[in-house]
């Protein structure tokens, strides 16, 4: 969703943040703008486009100030347009409010206490800052009014008080004419606080404020947040609460470029070490280390996850019963918070997939497993998330930064916490737990073969003039081939379906052309040879076959057009390599066809909404 950022302090504060809104672009890039506060003026600009556009536009003077707050916005309620781009102001152009979430019942509050009220924009964020106006009046007396200066607990109290008119989601950034500082809030939407001498810096993600601090304060949910250049205030529930610093290990540089042409093409390379970090966080001398020892004696598993996490969480379910022998049950996030079922919270587990710890339907899921009495696990990338909060338990998977708004590495790093799991899980005999281990330690090395080794662009720029392809596996690479179908559509634009292969006779047969290429997954497992039945399905339809196959697999080459060579692994850790080829390949097609790969159309990084 979209990215806020602020800033008090000392220094200058545009630079800093047009610098912090860049380092978090990939949470919308619709439109943007910037305010800064000075002496009493409060000076803004705002443009359509991504954060290079506004740079381009602002004037070299007049936005000289040590306060200012900046949005980059994911389009919710109107249309991408300057009058619908962040900040908003109230009708005196006196407070500024930047947000991210989505306010429920901002109709029904414009059509009441802010009836008189004339609105500029078609966002639900605008009528934040009239509520403001409106409380900050009833407050202050003719004398306060007038005076031009105002106190952190009259600002504060305004804010509060316009938050209990709202129902949905918020971040906010307030600027107020007058006043010194900044107050924030955040509910269900992250925030976090970055610490420096002097100074401050507020912001959606941790990769915002890198480059000026590691010292971080994760804001909790119902925050309410008062920072001046030398003081911060934090309250919950109407009292004042401490909230300790993290020290971000990874730095700035985790989180650039590194000398590749897009961030998603550097986390592909970065995958290998990815899966390196997450097994050396857990595994210790052929032993695991989850710290989930309540979760041994569990009757089931219940996983919830939205999007490629759910991908993840499907294959999670093939590892976990194919080594722990212990049922799991997935539901998608969005469906399970509306669905009836009743679980009994005494025998389930609930895990929650989660990238960014910040998935909207996902920690609504979360909630609603802790309300049968479940106890809970997040399995998360990010230190210090709401996930990690709520959940009783965390599983970090230790990705690192990840900017590309296509999950790469944090996807084959689930994977590995789902074969940690389901080996912590297991009672299998110590002989075959070794032999498990040896090979899971082997996946570094697999997925750096797959870089080195595979030549992924030629098959990429014959399936870039496709408008059109589907993706089948069986089995444990069923959720890899939809996975790819996902990658693939949500970078190139080409209309890519994932299927289990035996499931296209019912129905999407009728799809097939020689204008419709289908790229299988061929792994020499116990439906080897049903699969290898399937291509030949197809094949007799016209459409064109690419497999993901092993290296010495000669069989396969007899039914298909052209063959991806992956490593040989065992069939259950074959989703390794086997996603590591299909994530070049999406971006590979994605750059034959010259798409913005980073920043896709219509997307944004992490879901903080419903």
């Amino acid at each position: 969703m979209c990215g806020i950022v602020g800033y008090v302090g000392e220094r200058e504060a545009l630079p800093i943040i047009l610098k912090a809104l860049k380092r978090i672009e990939y949470r919308g890039y619709d439109s943007c703008g910037v305010l800064v506060q000075n002496q009493g003026e409060m000076m803004g600009h705002k443009e359509v486009g991504a954060i290079d556009c506004l740079i381009s536009s602002l004037s070299k003077s007049g936005y000289e100030g040590k306060i200012a707050i900046g949005h980059s916005r994911w389009a919710t309620h109107g249309a991408p347009t300057v009058t619908n781009a962040h900040p908003h102001l109230d009708c005196n152009g006196e407070i500024a409010v930047v947000h991210n979430g989505i306010i429920e019942n901002y109709q029904s509050i414009k059509e009441g206490v802010l009836c008189d009220c004339i609105f500029q924009s078609e966002t639900d964020t605008e009528v934040i800052p009239h509520l403001i106006n409106i409380c900050l009046k009833s407050k202050l007396s003719p004398t306060e009014l007038h005076s031009g200066e105002l106190n952190a607990m009259q600002v504060k109290e305004a804010v509060k008080e316009a938050l209990s008119y709202l129902r949905g989601s918020y971040a906010i950034l307030v600027a107020v004419k007058g006043f010194d500082g900044l107050v924030a809030a955040r509910k269900e939407s992250p925030l976090i606080v970055g610490v420096g001498d002097r100074e401050f810096f507020v912001a959606s993600d941790v990769p915002a404020v890198l480059n000026q601090t590691n010292r971080i304060i994760f804001l909790e949910e119902e925050d309410l947040v008062v920072v001046e250049k030398d003081s911060i205030y934090i309250e919950n529930g109407g009292s004042e609460v401490k909230r300790e610093e993290s020290l971000i290990e990874w730095t700035i540089e985790d989180a650039e470029k590194g000398g590749y042409e897009h961030f998603m093409l550097k986390e592909i390379h970065e995958e290998p070490k990815a899966i390196r970090d997450t097994l050396m966080g857990y595994l210790t001398e052929g032993r695991i280390n989850l710290g989930l020892d309540f979760i041994v004696d569990a009757e089931s598993i219940l996983l919830v996850a939205c999007g490629t996490s759910y991908y993840a969480a499907l294959c999670g379910k093939y590892i976990i019963e194919n080594l722990a022998k212990i049922p799991v049950r997935i539901e998608v996030a969005s469906e399970f918070n509306y669905s009836d079922f009743v679980l009994d919270g005494s025998k389930v587990v609930a895990m929650a997939i989660t990238q960014s710890g910040e998935t909207a339907d996902t920690l609504t899921a979360l909630k609603k497993a802790k309300g049968y009495g479940c106890k809970t696990v997040a399995i998360t990338n990010v230190l210090g998330s709401s996930a990690t909060r709520l959940a009783d338990e965390t599983i970090y998977s230790r990705a690192g930064p990840e900017i590309g708004v296509a999950a790469t590495k944090s996807f084959i790093t689930q994977l590995t916490i789902f074969y940690l799991l389901g080996l912590f899980l297991s009672k299998m005999p110590a002989s075959v737990f070794a032999e498990h281990i040896n090979e899971l330690k082997r996946m570094p090395q697999i997925a750096q073969r797959v870089l080195d080794e595979v030549n992924i662009q030629k098959h990429a720029r014959y399936l870039s003039k496709y408008e059109h392809t589907f993706f089948v596996g069986r089995g444990i690479n069923l959720p890899i081939s939809l996975e790819g179908a996902l990658k693939l559509k949500e970078i190139s634009y080409i209309h890519a379906e994932g299927y289990a292969a035996g499931e296209l006779k019912h129905g999407p047969f009728a799809l097939l052309t020689e204008d419709t290429p289908v790229i299988a997954i061929l792994t020499r497992d116990d439906i080897y040879e049903k699969t290898l039945g399937n291509v030949k399905e197809i094949k007799a339809r016209g459409s064109p076959v690419i497999a993901i196959a092993e290296e010495d697999d000669e069989e396969v080459e007899k039914y298909v057009d052209d063959v991806i060579r992956v490593p040989r692994t065992s069939a259950l850790f074959s989703p390794i390599p086997n996603t590591v080829a299909l994530h070049l390949l999406a971006y590979w097609t994605a750059k034959e066809r010259g798409c913005e790969i980073d920043k896709p159309r219509n997307l944004a990084k992490s879901v903080t909404v419903e």
